[in-house]
């Protein structure tokens, strides 16, 4: 995923995540709202509940990918995504198509 594409501001995070409109499941919560840019941006939030600082780096890895896979960055929303427990105990298809069902839910309640 490409920096431009990323939220990486606190203060960024900050105002997505007081707006409190968001999609959840196990394994993520993903909070919204309108672009502000040309493109849509994503920002990935491990907690350090999920372990010590190489997990947490692998998790973003991960799911920077995919997103990367599975993303187009022409939708209409910026986005916060924090990273549920549950991430750990699965593969990462299983996430993968957990973090795609998330998305289809954003673009269904049409949050943005």
């Amino acid at each position: 995923m490409k920096k431009q594409y990323r939220i990486r501001k606190s203060g960024e995070f900050q105002q997505i995540i007081t707006k409190k409109r968001f999609v959840s499941n196990p394994c993520f919560v993903m909070y919204v709202q309108p672009r502000a840019l040309q493109h849509c941006r994503i920002g990935i939030s491990v907690g350090k509940k999920m372990g010590n600082a190489v997990v947490r780096n692998k998790i973003k890895r991960q799911v920077r990918m995919m997103f990367q896979e599975i993303f187009r960055f022409d939708e209409n929303f910026d986005g916060i995504l924090i990273v549920r427990k549950k991430f750990l105990e699965q593969s990462y298809s299983e996430n993968k198509k957990d973090l795609e069902s998330l998305i289809k839910k954003v673009k269904i309640k049409k949050y943005a």
